[in-house]
């Protein structure tokens, strides 16, 4: 029986040979394929490896660029907090902005009669707080002892504690109806002696009885350190605020010792000369060796720095004998200690 399927797959030696060069060439080129794909995917994670180092250097760019603008936006919003709040100093929304501000606190003996906003803001207050207080003066509030800086709005408790040994109130601050003695000029000039009867009796004149209101005659003599505010008003001059004057502030001295300290509370002593005598047995003396540092420094004469001197030696040294070792401390002149020598002890 013929096979057509021999015949058909029947091949000489010559065409043998030749499908089996095909092949061979075949699978070559099928491994030089599978060669280079596996080269070219070698050669991709090469150049990754040799990319990342400038990615990175990209992210690094990319970073500081964006902190760069971050500065300039901070610098631009700074600069428009200080223009507005230059602007608008009574705003109170540019007032909490100015509060971001850092400023350097800075303590020290201030008259919340007189200070300034810079003075204020420098003891720790806010922004806020020191337009209040400031606000509260130029309606015509005064501060007339310590605990008032208590009312003024935005005042803590920690700030009140902190502030109130630096507080410095001037006598003539601490008597209401002071505003009524003194002119209004820019300087501050004070009305003389001479001056006062009419306003002091206008000011007494529905209180005061017809024995008040007699005056004493010329050549009486009144002790300074003795005198009530009914005898003070007695004298020629002499009404019923300035009577208060002298004795509040002969209360927190703990007596006078020369006429001339008159002037420290405004008054001209001239003019006063020849009705007062003055007593030194009378002066109330501070024992430094056991006085507390309150009671040091609510004396007119001593500051806070001098009480501290003086609670910081007792605490070193011991016992005080006399005021001779401060006169080296940068704390007292030699008018400190000489007016302080009036009114100490050293029992």
């Amino acid at each position: 029986m013929h096979n057509p399927f021999k015949e058909f797959f029947y091949f000489s030696q010559r065409e043998k040979k030749s499908i089996l060069l095909l092949m061979v060439a075949i699978g070559i080129v099928f491994l030089a394929g599978s060669l280079l794909s596996t080269w070219r995917l070698q050669g991709y994670a090469g150049s990754t490896e040799a990319l990342e180092p400038d990615t990175t250097s990209c992210n690094y760019q990319t970073f500081m660029a964006s902190i760069k603008v971050q500065e300039h936006t901070q610098k631009r919003q700074y600069i428009r907090r200080q223009y507005t709040a230059r602007e608008f100093p009574d705003n109170p929304y540019f007032s909490d902005r100015r509060d971001e501000e850092t400023i350097p606190l800075t303590l020290s003996p201030f008259n919340p009669n007189t200070a300034d906003s810079i003075t204020l803001r420098q003891l720790g207050l806010s922004a806020r707080t020191t337009a209040n207080l400031l606000s509260y003066r130029s309606k015509g509030g005064r501060f007339r002892k310590v605990e008032d800086i208590r009312k003024i709005y935005g005042m803590t408790e920690e700030q009140y504690a902190t502030l109130a040994p630096f507080v410095r109130i001037a006598p003539k601050d601490t008597v209401r109806g002071m505003r009524q003695l003194y002119t209004s000029s820019a300087t501050s000039a004070i009305r003389t002696i001479t001056d006062v009867p009419t306003t002091s009796s206008a000011l007494s004149a529905t209180s005061a009885s017809p024995a008040e209101s007699r005056k004493y005659p010329s050549g009486t003599i009144v002790s300074l350190n003795l005198a009530d505010t009914t005898e003070l008003k007695h004298i020629p001059g002499i009404g019923s605020s300035i009577a208060r004057l002298i004795v509040n502030y002969r209360s927190r001295l703990g007596g006078f010792y020369r006429i001339e300290q008159l002037e420290e509370i405004h008054l001209d002593y001239r003019q006063l000369n020849d009705w007062f005598s003055i007593d030194t047995t009378y002066i109330r003396h501070i024992n430094l060796n056991n006085a507390s540092m309150e009671k040091l420094r609510s004396h007119p004469y001593i500051s806070f720095y001098q009480a501290k001197a003086f609670a910081e030696y007792r605490k070193k040294k011991g016992r005080l004998t006399s005021l001779k070792p401060f006169s080296l401390h940068e704390e007292f002149t030699a008018e400190d200690l000489e007016r302080i020598s009036h009114y100490v002890c050293f029992e």
